[in-house]
């Protein structure tokens, strides 16, 4: 009886001690102890059906491309903007939105659409001092080098057959917003304006960006269909946040003004700087106008905090108070976050 007792009792010892062993060493065939993630959709709390409780870890997004993250302070009021169609803000780094308001809204954007033309450039034409030749462009209606606004012509404006380079189109283009030169520069590297909206197209749907289809490298709608030329608030704010990896544009945004000189230097031409909220925001990194009658009065905008950090990038589309709106924009946003 005792000797029963005592094998009875080692049985049960074995039993618990394999039982600890396993179980400390269980592992999931699925995921390696090292790699254990989160079903998408699931979470700790919730996890999905049929499936054990996963350990998380870190995976690449874009939300975890910087360490901190915008938290809204406890008391912050909200923001209001009653004259903006759509807006956005947008932290560059995390990609989380501070603020939207028909962020998602698919509309004209005009102009904007050079932050899109510029970003291709600088990714895919290795030498900026490359010459671009002037065709049919320099007919192009709305704002061109030598005619700062519409139907408004007091410089030297390009001519057929002109050679530029790269870089100086680039400057027209973002400092005056001069349609002549971003379809000079689509051009050039898309071979025709239709060729270049393909790969335009193309490089937004590389960034997960599904409500935009773009047609022309200027912003100008095309005659007949109109309504097919359109993006987002929200989708201009991740463009904008991307083009923002490229320090160059915004140097050049940030001009005043310049004087650029064809290739053969026997033209010389003049250009200003649309940006009012020049010389006004010190930590403002550089801002894009835009206008045709259908698509309104838009402006996208990035800056940084008083230290030079957590850069922002905000979007007001279809507002008449465009610069007032993108300067309050900026002070709500870092008055009524912090960065943690």
């Amino acid at each position: 009886m005792r000797i029963a007792f005592f094998c009875f009792l080692f049985t049960l010892l074995i039993g618990m001690f394999v039982s600890a062993y396993f179980g400390l060493h269980y592992n999931d065939p699925f995921h390696t102890s090292s790699e254990k993630a989160i079903v998408a959709g699931a979470s700790e709390e919730n996890p999905p059906q049929n499936s054990p409780k996963l350990i998380p870890v870190l995976q690449e997004s874009r939300s975890l491309a910087s360490s901190f993250r915008p938290v809204k302070k406890p008391y912050a009021l909200n923001l209001a903007l009653s004259s903006a169609h759509a807006a956005v803000i947008v932290d560059a780094d995390s990609g989380t939105t501070l603020y939207d308001h028909n962020a998602d809204e698919r509309r004209q954007v005009a102009s904007l659409t050079k932050m899109l033309t510029a970003l291709i450039i600088i990714e895919r034409v290795k030498d900026l001092e490359e010459p671009v030749t002037i065709g049919d462009e320099i007919y192009l209606e709305g704002t061109r080098v030598g005619c700062p606004r519409t139907g408004f012509c007091n410089g030297e404006r390009l001519h057929i057959g002109e050679q530029v380079s790269v870089r100086n189109l680039l400057r027209a283009m973002l400092m005056n917003s001069a349609n002549d030169a971003a379809t000079a520069l689509g051009k050039h590297l898309g071979g025709t304006a239709s060729g270049f909206a393909k790969i335009m197209n193309a490089r937004v749907r590389e960034l997960g960006l599904f409500d935009s289809h773009f047609c022309t490298p200027s912003g100008l709608e095309t005659d007949g269909h109109e309504t097919d030329c359109y993006s987002t608030a929200h989708d201009m704010a991740i463009i904008t946040s991307e083009a923002l990896k490229h320090p160059l544009l915004w140097e050049i945004m940030r001009s005043e003004k310049m004087t650029f000189t064809s290739i053969d230097g026997q033209y010389e031409h003049e250009i200003f700087n649309t940006d009012e909220l020049l010389g006004q925001f010190p930590n403002l990194l550089g801002t894009k106008t835009g206008f045709t009658p259908l698509a309104g009065r838009s402006l996208l905008a990035a800056a940084t905090n008083d230290h030079g950090k957590h850069p922002i990038v905000a979007i007001v589309l279809d507002d008449t108070a465009r610069f007032d709106n993108i300067r309050s924009m900026f002070h709500w946003s870092y008055g009524a976050f912090e960065w943690q």
